[in-house]
């Protein structure tokens, strides 16, 4: 992690009830500090819950959050990393279907497909237009962006909470 600070949110989309615990004590260990969430019931998958969190902390923290949350079964999960100096934004997206998926995002949090993907999505068609668009949809997230979008529409107007990470 570089010596800058990063802004970002926790989005948990979806978990069910059992997993709410492990859920908070993932994201505790990962900032070092005792973390409490404000659970609402998810209206997009009965007897699942929400929570959402902005968080402050080092660089770096956005992936840190994500690969201790990918740990944790049946869950849906975005982290987003806002961009601060000399570090690029980023987002990561998980569904248990699809797994994780990681993104640089711009200063707008538009995703950034790099030069290499793009090539390689060329590379891959082989002068099939299908296959480019398959591997752009890939190199987007569309597919976490389809099964996602249900659960942030439910999450609209909810409360969010502030997680600040000592940086030393």
């Amino acid at each position: 992690m570089s010596g800058n600070t990063a802004r970002g949110v926790l989005h948990i989309h979806s978990a069910p009830a059992a997993l709410c615990p492990h859920v908070e004590w993932a994201v505790s260990s990962a900032v070092d500090s005792r973390v409490e969430f404000t659970w609402q019931p998810q209206p997009a998958a009965p007897g699942d819950f929400r929570s959402e969190l902005s968080w402050e902390g080092p660089a770096g923290l956005g992936a840190t959050l994500a690969s201790a949350l990918r740990a944790v079964n049946h869950l849906r999960f975005e982290v987003t990393e806002d961009p601060s100096p000399g570090c690029d934004g980023g987002r990561w997206s998980h569904t248990p279907e699809l797994g994780i998926f990681h993104a640089t995002t711009d200063v707008h949090g538009n995703i950034v497909v790099s030069e290499d993907r793009i090539r390689y999505a060329y590379e891959m068609g082989a002068g099939d237009p299908s296959v480019v668009y398959q591997e752009l949809s890939l190199a987007l997230g569309e597919a976490w962006d389809e099964e996602l979008e249900i659960f942030r529409h439910a999450a609209e107007g909810a409360p969010v909470r502030w997680l600040h990470q000592v940086v030393g």
